[in-house]
């Protein structure tokens, strides 16, 4: 398929009726080139609504299917379309689209990698997480470097853009849910090439993480268990 050149945002939004228009609004600014994909997975609220009502493309998924699921659509849809680019936006706000045209510098640069991240943590004195997600965050970045002898400082990010070659990958190979460490474990098995870029970042302007409590525990292991499985199965 012929490529054109262009770039697709990505959005997966549940429940973000609050945030989501200004994070549309946002990345018009800062990006006006991209155009924009919103994948509601099975909001109950407007979310749909708003995002359409700033002239973006929305789908509406009719079950919840959580946010790896949502984001191997999102890549298919890149995929036929033909375009070049795509970049993963929380839609909660924390990310900060002036971000975007420097991650996209990086992608294009002499060092070519497939992925960017956009980093909170890449230089002292940044974002500020709590400890117990710090301690999660370094934990997994150790693990990473253990299996594939790169340190990320952000495995855990979901502001990343991804070259074609990548996306057609993780449309049809992503972790069901929690993807991000996962998927960067199987693209570094795998050879691509992935860079980090410091970054700003916000508290949510909506709502709260989903990861809490127990759940913490279950992320923790579940990912644990899914990168040791990638690493296993690419020897």
């Amino acid at each position: 398929m012929d490529l054109n050149n262009k770039t697709l945002v990505i959005i997966p939004a549940f429940n973000e009726e609050a945030t989501i228009a200004k994070v549309i609004q946002d990345i018009k600014v800062f990006f006006p080139a991209a155009d924009i994909l919103v994948i509601s997975d099975a909001s109950t609220d407007n979310t749909s609504q708003a995002a359409l009502s700033h002239s973006v493309k929305v789908i509406e998924l009719p079950f919840n299917v959580g946010i790896g699921a949502v984001m191997r659509l999102g890549f298919r849809y890149a995929c036929e379309f033909g375009y070049s680019y795509a970049i993963q936006v929380d839609a909660d706000g924390q990310h900060q689209p002036q971000d975007i045209p420097k991650m996209q510098e990086r992608l294009n640069s002499a060092e070519n990698p497939d992925m960017v991240i956009a980093s909170r943590f890449l230089q002292p004195g940044g974002y500020k997480s709590t400890f117990l997600r710090r301690i999660g965050i370094r934990y997994f970045s150790t693990l990473i470097f253990l299996l594939t002898r790169r340190f990320i400082y952000d495995p855990t990010s979901g502001f990343r853009m991804f070259n074609h070659r990548l996306f057609t990958l993780f449309a049809e190979n992503y972790a069901e849910d929690y993807p991000e460490p996962e998927s960067l474990v199987l693209a570094l098995l795998k050879g691509f090439k992935v860079e980090e870029i410091e970054a700003t970042m916000q508290e949510r302007l909506s709502g709260k993480s989903s990861i809490t409590g127990l759940k913490s525990c279950y992320y923790m292991l579940k990912v644990t268990l899914a990168i040791l499985r990638q690493w296993l199965l690419s020897r």
